[in-house]
């Protein structure tokens, strides 16, 4: 399964769902509230800087379960990746139709929310080794039907919206699943980093494999390859992860009533508001690439760099935060480095060639780092009994506010050049993010 938890990904991993250091950190400084970003606290308790404080990633595949889990991962995201691509591909030789083409990877996005929302609460009532290797299962079985050659079109497009359904509910259980695996401290925060890097490399290197794979075998081919990938995963999680009972009792609430529960916790609201917020105005550029592109009469080679940038930028600001920064320091970045994480979408608005556009991108993607403050003060804000719900509506919002996203700035870009569109998402993004962000200091400083 993907992982939407990603801000810059619009692969399925959540994900999530742009990632460090550079920008300009004094607008969060002006937030109001009574405490300042720096000493909002972390929702577990900040050990003592040091090298102790940085157990690095090297530590975390120390852990045989995570192993499992990272491999389960690899395996996931391969068929995730070559199934959308296959299907593409697959709908337009039936039908010739671009906009059945499109529709086939747009549907990634809407039924994230509705398997979010609906089915949230079977993640703390099951097991959740058993969820994640059923989700599987159903995956596989999905595009084992896809590859069936009477298969008509419509039915392929329901196929992909019920892969869509069970996704956040995979996602969401396993999230929950690494702290049970790894605590809540910081072995948590760096498993989650490195399956968020894994996405963000399948953004890179994924659709390159899938292509490959289609010059070779048919469409219908390649999607029996992820037939096998997601069976691998299930196989993997089975053997390789133990066997845990439900968070929570069977007579929790479920639906709706269940989903409410969680967000009357102000604290847990604003948190989910912080990790939806990001990737909302994150994608623009990603989605208006290619007419951008158009726009200043560059090669394919130059559309390339601007889809790579962003992804490029959120590895490289996921591993320096991992790698070099202590966890107090990775909570004490976290709102200055998410106000700011748009801002350098402002350099759009000269219309910039390819060299500057390339660094804006970079730049952006590597604000991202905030998350791995940010998913610290997640898992320890939310009660135990409400974990897997709370991760599945969390990585299903993330996924559903990129669609948005997508569609927002195909439409803006109706209207006005796209320069003028990812340069005015740098300024709106920027005024919705400095409201996220005194709306989570609000919520810190009411738990005092």
């Amino acid at each position: 399964m993907p992982d939407p938890a990603s801000p810059a990904t619009s692969l399925p991993d959540p994900a999530s769902p742009a990632a460090s250091p550079p920008g300009p950190a004094s607008p969060a400084t002006s937030l109001p509230g009574p405490t300042s970003p720096a000493s909002l606290p972390a929702a577990a308790p900040e050990p003592p800087a040091g090298p102790a404080d940085r157990p690095g990633y090297r530590a975390v595949f120390r852990v045989r379960e995570f192993r499992f889990v990272f491999v389960a991962h690899l395996f996931s995201l391969l068929g995730v990746v070559v199934s959308e691509l296959a299907l593409t591909v697959l709908v337009y030789d039936l039908t010739r139709s671009p906009l059945l083409s499109s529709l086939t990877f747009a549907l990634g996005f809407l039924p994230y929310l509705i398997g979010g929302t609906l089915l949230a609460g079977l993640t703390d009532r099951l097991s959740p080794r058993r969820i994640l290797v059923v989700c599987d299962l159903v995956c596989s079985a999905c595009v084992a039907a896809m590859v069936v050659p009477a298969t008509p079109v419509a039915v392929l497009l329901v196929l992909r919206c019920a892969i869509a359904v069970v996704s956040p509910v995979f996602n969401g259980t396993r999230m929950a699943t690494l702290a049970d695996i790894l605590g809540e401290g910081d072995l948590f925060v760096l498993g989650r980093s490195l399956l968020r890097i894994v996405s963000q490399s399948a953004l890179l290197a994924g659709f390159a494999v899938g292509g490959v794979l289609l010059t070779v075998v048919p469409p219908r081919g390649a999607l029996a390859v992820t037939t096998v990938t997601f069976l691998v995963s299930a196989l993997l999680l089975r053997l390789g992860t133990a066997r845990r009972p439900a968070r929570a009792a069977a007579e929790a609430a479920a639906g709706l009533s269940g989903t409410w529960a969680v967000l009357r916790n102000r604290r847990v609201r604003a948190l989910m508001l912080m990790f939806w917020v990001p990737p909302l105005f994150a994608v623009v550029p990603e989605a208006l690439a290619a007419p951008y592109a158009d726009e200043i009469d560059v090669s394919t080679a130059a559309l390339g760099l601007l889809m790579c940038a962003l992804p490029v930028g959120t590895i490289a600001g996921e591993l320096f935060a991992g790698s070099f920064l202590s966890a107090a320091t990775r909570s004490r970045i976290v709102l200055p480095l998410a106000v700011t994480g748009v801002l350098p979408y402002l350099l759009y608005a000269p219309e910039p060639g390819v060299a500057l556009a390339v660094a804006a991108l970079f730049l952006a993607g590597a604000t991202g780092a905030y998350t791995l403050g940010l998913d610290a003060w997640f898992v320890a804000a939310v009660p135990e009994e409400q974990r897997g719900r709370a991760m599945t509506l969390m990585t299903a919002g993330m996924m559903t506010v990129q669609g948005i996203g997508m569609a927002g700035a195909g439409i803006a870009a109706e209207f006005a050049p796209v320069h003028t569109v990812v340069a005015g998402t740098g300024v709106v993004g920027t005024l919705c993010l400095l409201a996220a962000a005194a709306e989570l200091r609000a919520s810190a400083a009411t738990e005092k």
